[in-house]
């Protein structure tokens, strides 16, 4: 079975390459995520917790740079729409979820377990392994590795 969130990263790949030449190169174009950005409680402590639990290497303003060429990324970040009352953020009840591309998920898995993390789920199929979590702040937050030989290429 793949999920919606496998069906966008499909559609990403299928897409890679459909793009002519000139319009990738016109100005006045989206050229990338520049950014998530979360409201918390207590935002300090929600990044602490994605340095702490997760590994996530703070700056510090307090954020984090998560860089596209890092070894083993795929080279491109998806954004896709659900639908309103969508259940693929559950149990969340926050109208997005983060995906974090990972290098070995069962590694991983065994890190933030350690760590007292819950596991929601795990699904393999075409378009990599995925295991889910929640941040302390109830986020919702998707753990993919892509599969086998594909980490250099689009999601």
């Amino acid at each position: 079975m793949i999920s919606a969130c496998s069906t966008l990263l499909l559609a990403a790949t299928l897409a890679a390459g459909l793009v002519p030449a000139a319009a990738a190169d016109a100005a006045g174009r989206i050229t990338g995520i520049g950014g998530v950005f979360v409201t918390s409680k207590d935002p300090q402590a929600l990044a602490a917790w994605y340095r702490d639990v997760l590994g996530i290497a703070l700056e510090p303003w307090g954020g984090a740079a998560l860089r596209y060429d890092a070894p083993g990324h795929p080279p491109a970040a998806i954004w896709g729409p659900f639908p309103a009352g969508t259940e693929y953020f559950a149990p969340s009840t926050r109208e997005f979820m983060i995906n974090f591309a990972v290098d070995d998920l069962d590694a991983f898995i065994a890190v933030i377990e350690a760590k007292g993390v819950k596991i929601l789920g795990r699904m393999d199929d075409a378009t990599g392994r995925f295991a889910w979590i929640a941040d302390p702040d109830g986020t919702k937050i998707e753990l993919w590795q892509p599969p086998a030989g594909e980490a250099g290429t689009t999601p």
